[in-house]
C-alpha cells in the first residue's frame, strides 16, 4: 500500500513540476504548486501510516488549511495582476 501512495505522490509531484516550470499561465503554475503540495501530502500520510503514529497526518491537516490560504492570496495575486496587466500569461507581463 505504501509503495503505491508513494508513486501516486511522485506522478503528482512530477506532474506538478511540469505545470510550474512551463509557466504559460498564473492559473496553471498556481495548480502545479498545489500539486507538488498534495504530492508531500500524500508521502506524509504515506510514512506516518507504517509508523502507526498520527504526526505526520496532523501536520498534513495543518499544512492543508495554510496552502487554502495560500491559494485564496494567490488568487488574487493574479486578479491584480489581470487587471492591472490585462493578460494572464506570465510570459507577457512586464514591467
Amino acid at each position: 500500500m505504501q509503495t503505491e501512495l508513494l508513486i501516486v505522490g511522485l506522478a503528482l509531484f512530477c506532474i506538478g513540476m511540469v505545470l510550474v516550470i512551463s509557466k504559460n499561465n498564473a492559473i496553471t503554475v498556481l495548480m502545479g504548486i498545489e500539486m507538488i503540495f498534495n504530492a508531500a501530502h500524500i508521502n506524509f500520510v504515506a510514512f506516518s501510516a507504517q509508523d502507526k503514529m498520527i504526526g505526520g497526518q496532523m501536520f498534513v491537516l495543518f499544512s492543508i488549511i495554510i496552502a487554502a490560504c495560500e491559494t485564496a492570496i494567490g488568487l488574487a495575486l493574479v486578479l491584480q495582476i489581470y487587471k492591472t496587466f490585462k493578460t494572464n500569461n506570465l510570459n507577457e507581463i512586464e514591467k
